[in-house]
């Protein structure tokens, strides 16, 4: 008999907790994926489900009369974060695992997760946003979302050695963090999970990366779509920076940087000398080079398209985080502190 049989100690149980707002296009292949962990411990899936306007609420009541695991829970408010709150509160167990509709975990992804938590003290522990497409578009800007050009050295997007990081996607915390802090602040529309983990590192606690955990994103269907998204994460960036005084740097300000540099270079081209066109040219060319590496491998309609999705995302962040309205700051640090999650 093997001598560490008797004094192994039981995997701590997980709660899986999903925002759900509008999935019927991958909500099933995201609970099933996480059905398909080979995990040891006791798991449970909450579903926080927002008025969804297709058939969102259909798929998750077959879900839930199909695995007695899953579970749902109401969010009136259609807004991430308050559903966040709503499904950690309705959960139960010690690790909680945040995982998206259009989001699928590889294989192994939370037996791996709570290792690293107990191997190295951290409070949240996450991986690599690996975007992927389904057709040329979504491979675009999958291309474009995991490039240097595309978004600096962001590790979780880009990937790279296991390290202390600022945030990581998704994550996987303690309950303990998660009810320390008051779980996400729900005047965060966007950019909860970045505002989160700051605090969560100002208590002193450890946010890890690590290449080991990786989940499949389905990139934003539309150049309309990914704009909107962009622009949003540019003005609650922007918010997070306004919240938080230190909590820039510079990748951050780059993208604002290129608007402003683009915009000027433009209206001087245009006024005063075409000298001006140099400074948007050398964008444009910059973006044109950096898909070429960017889009090896993939099918030419895809890689054409690459630089469509640099400049939608590079552009839009850089205009939300300039446009970003002050009021938007003062409303959220009127009530600096979300309130207190009990489990549920």
């Amino acid at each position: 008999m093997n001598a560490n049989a008797n004094t192994a100690q039981p995997l701590p149980a997980v709660s899986v907790i999903m925002p759900i707002l509008n999935e019927e296009r991958h909500l099933r292949e995201a609970v099933e994926a996480i059905l398909a962990q080979e995990y040891d411990g006791e798991m449970e899936v909450v579903l926080a489900l927002g008025p969804s306007a297709d058939r969102t609420d259909e798929i998750a009541a077959q879900l839930v009369a199909e695995h007695p695991s899953v579970h749902t829970v109401p969010n009136p408010t259609g807004r991430t974060p308050a559903a966040l709150n709503a499904a950690i509160k309705a959960s139960r167990h010690p690790v909680v695992v945040r995982v998206d509709g259009h989001a699928a975990l590889s294989a192994g992804y939370i037996a791996t997760a709570v290792r690293l938590l107990e191997e190295t003290g951290a409070m949240n522990v996450g991986g690599i946003m690996h975007a992927e497409g389904t057709n040329a578009w979504e491979q675009a800007v999958a291309a474009a979302m995991t490039s240097k050009i595309g978004v600096g050295n962001a590790v979780f997007h880009t990937g790279g050695e296991a390290q202390r990081a600022d945030t990581v996607y998704l994550g996987v915390f303690r309950r303990e963090a998660l009810e320390q802090q008051g779980g996400y602040n729900e005047e965060f529309i966007r950019a909860q999970d970045w505002e989160l983990n700051f605090r969560i590192r100002e208590a002193g606690g450890l946010i890890w990366f690590s290449p080991e955990l990786k989940v499949s994103y389905r990139p934003r269907p539309s150049v309309k779509a990914l704009a909107k998204q962009y622009k949003d994460y540019g003005r609650w960036r922007h918010v997070v920076a306004r919240y938080h005084s230190g909590s820039i740097n510079l990748r951050y300000l780059a993208p604002p940087a290129a608007v402003c540099a683009i915009a000027a270079g433009i209206v001087v081209g245009a006024a005063l000398t075409p000298w001006g066109f140099v400074v948007p040219g050398g964008y444009l060319a910059a973006i044109v080079a950096g898909s070429l590496p960017a889009g090896k491998g993939l099918p030419l309609k895809a890689r054409a398209q690459i630089p469509v999705a640099l400049a939608t995302m590079h552009m839009t962040w850089g205009w939300g985080f300039l446009t970003s309205p002050k009021a938007l700051a003062k409303k959220v640090i009127a009530s600096r502190r979300p309130a207190v999650l009990a489990a549920g």
